[in-house]
């Protein structure tokens, strides 16, 4: 059931370990993408924050590409996002994985997040990249703490009034294990559909998750509920 599938090389979850090299990120996804792109039409988004790695994915089949450094860690990404004009998306991150977490004193988070993103996006958009191709992403556990997770989803309706859509990634993070006091990841899948139904009610266009199967009928009845509401309102 899944719309989109993402596929990435380095793992760039808080405390991650060093970053691998980018010969090493090839090895690993370009046969994947290539092997997909054969047995799907379903569009596939690299995750990298090399340009490199960003090229070589969508001349092997990739339409997307997910950048969690929101376009700032390799300066070469520009030209191949105006080059080759994939759907972008930019998430918003601190620091690097292996300190990210170090970063999280925000005066006014939502507006950090605002002004810390969309300087290299207008850049991007300035260089010629389409705004429409352009997405947003609050990077959910990514320099912030559980109670900052949770506030940037509750505030997902005020990031869309930007104009560019926007992607939430909230499936087995931290947070919802310290709401829950679950560390094993595998057990957040029901405080994943919580958080899942309050981002699409927020305006979220696209979810990121691990299970597909039982998330899709989550947002399904949220967006439906968000429709309803909708269609109450023009009435």
């Amino acid at each position: 059931g899944a719309d989109i599938i993402d596929i990435g090389g380095e793992t760039t979850r808080p405390g991650a370990a060093q970053p691998i090299d980018e010969a090493e990120e090839l090895k690993r996804v370009i046969p994947i993408i290539q092997a997909v792109a054969k047995a799907t039409d379903v569009p596939i988004s690299i995750d990298t924050r090399h340009a490199s790695v960003a090229s070589a994915a969508i001349q092997a089949g990739a339409c997307i590409v997910n950048d969690v450094s929101g376009f700032r860690f390799d300066p070469g990404m520009r030209d191949v996002l105006v080059s080759h004009r994939p759907v972008a998306v930019a998430m918003h991150m601190r620091g690097t994985p292996a300190d990210m977490q170090q970063h999280t004193d925000y005066q006014h988070l939502l507006g950090s997040v605002i002004c810390e993103t969309l300087p290299a996006v207008l850049d991007v958009i300035d260089a010629g990249l389409p705004k429409s191709r352009v997405w947003l992403d609050p990077g959910i556990g990514f320099a912030k703490t559980p109670e900052q997770s949770l506030a940037l989803i509750r505030d997902v309706d005020k990031l869309a009034a930007l104009g560019f859509p926007v992607l939430v990634g909230p499936s087995r993070k931290s947070f919802i294990g310290a709401v829950l006091n679950r560390r094993n990841p595998t057990e957040r899948v029901f405080g994943t559909a919580a958080a899942v139904t309050a981002a699409v009610l927020k305006g979220a266009r696209v979810i990121r998750v691990h299970d597909v199967f039982e998330m899709l009928d989550v947002i399904k009845v949220a967006a439906a509920i968000s429709e309803a509401a909708l269609t109450e309102g023009r009435n």
